[in-house]
């Protein structure tokens, strides 16, 4: 299961979750494995099967006002037990002043503890968005991901061979780049991941004999995107006569990257070829069979049909006068 230090929360400039160290600070190394927030209730009252130890725990102003009410001795004892949960950390929304107590208690424990200036809706709203990026398994691959009709196609295949060249050849004809080089891969959902450029060379091309060049300033925002589903994973290779290409497109080939599995389509290079028009075609006919059209399973089943017809006039006896 993936996770992250409680310290990470720290780090974040992206997401703005205002967050400040209050007590606990011994506990920063502690795990968040889900991206799911908790407001606890009940587990306030000693109920705490449901208490998601491994959740960030969020009070707000319905929680705070709640201890507010109980006797100083039974305010400790509701924190202690609280915190002796072994929870991975507690964040105080709207900038709630944190009594003595909780503090006491969070540092007896160990346990990390927060304030945000945010409400607690706002917070849990930007706190998950960030765990759901962290949490998500990731890798990163060599190739060039761009936006071609709005399907996400990734072209790989060994250096040199032209991927970058066919991938500007695609924006000047109005398609959109996303990464090139160095494509940062996670996936979001259990059948689909999602590729983006590195922060470093976002937006950045290498082209051999040129260098590097930036597209954004180049043909301008409608030239890029931030992040794509790959839909079609398009492997470039060098032509080979010997070998016996796919002439057919009736077997689907799969690629799998983070265990989903990827349409593949293995497409030769030679001088003649006009790839950007290929891969154009290539996205087009992705489309084509979401919509349930397969144009090669279609040419096929009405070519077996034929075959299978008997020839007209044929199998029968003439009859003479």
């Amino acid at each position: 299961m993936e996770a992250i230090r409680v310290g990470a929360l720290l780090d974040d400039t992206k997401f703005d979750l205002r967050l400040v160290l209050v007590g606990g600070a011994a506990g920063l190394s502690r795990k968040v494995s889900s991206a799911r927030i908790q407001k606890p209730g009940l587990a306030l009252a000693g109920f705490t099967e449901y208490l998601h130890r491994e959740r960030i725990q969020v009070f707000g102003n319905t929680e705070m006002s709640y201890l507010k009410t109980l006797p100083r001795e039974r305010r400790v004892e509701v924190l202690r037990a609280f915190f002796a949960q072994d929870v991975a950390c507690l964040v105080v929304t709207k900038d709630i002043e944190i009594p003595p107590d909780m503090l006491a208690a969070a540092e007896e424990a160990g346990v990390p503890l927060f304030r945000s200036s945010h409400l607690s809706s706002t917070f849990i709203e930007g706190v998950q968005t960030f765990l759901e990026e962290q949490l998500t398994a990731s890798t990163s691959m060599h190739g060039v991901l761009l936006d071609v009709l709005g399907v996400g196609i990734l072209l790989l295949g060994k250096s040199g061979i032209g991927k970058s060249e066919i991938a500007l050849d695609l924006v000047m004809r109005g398609h959109r780049l996303v990464a090139d080089d160095i494509v940062e891969v996670k996936r979001r959902t259990q059948d689909a991941v999602v590729g983006a450029g590195s922060e470093i060379i976002k937006y950045h091309m290498e082209i051999r004999g040129l260098g590097i060049i930036n597209i954004k300033d180049l043909f301008g925002v409608a030239a890029i995107r931030e992040r794509k589903k790959i839909e079609i994973i398009l492997e470039l290779c060098e032509w080979d006569p010997d070998v016996e290409y796919d002439r057919l497109g009736v077997d689907d080939r799969k690629f799998r990257i983070l265990d989903v599995e990827i349409p593949m389509l293995v497409v030769p290079v030679r001088p003649g070829r006009n790839m950007t028009t290929i891969i154009e075609v290539a996205a087009r006919n992705h489309l084509l069979k979401l919509q349930g059209h397969h144009s090669a399973r279609e040419f096929q089943e009405r070519l077996n049909r034929a075959i299978a017809l008997p020839s007209e006039g044929s199998g029968g006896e003439t009859e003479v006068e």
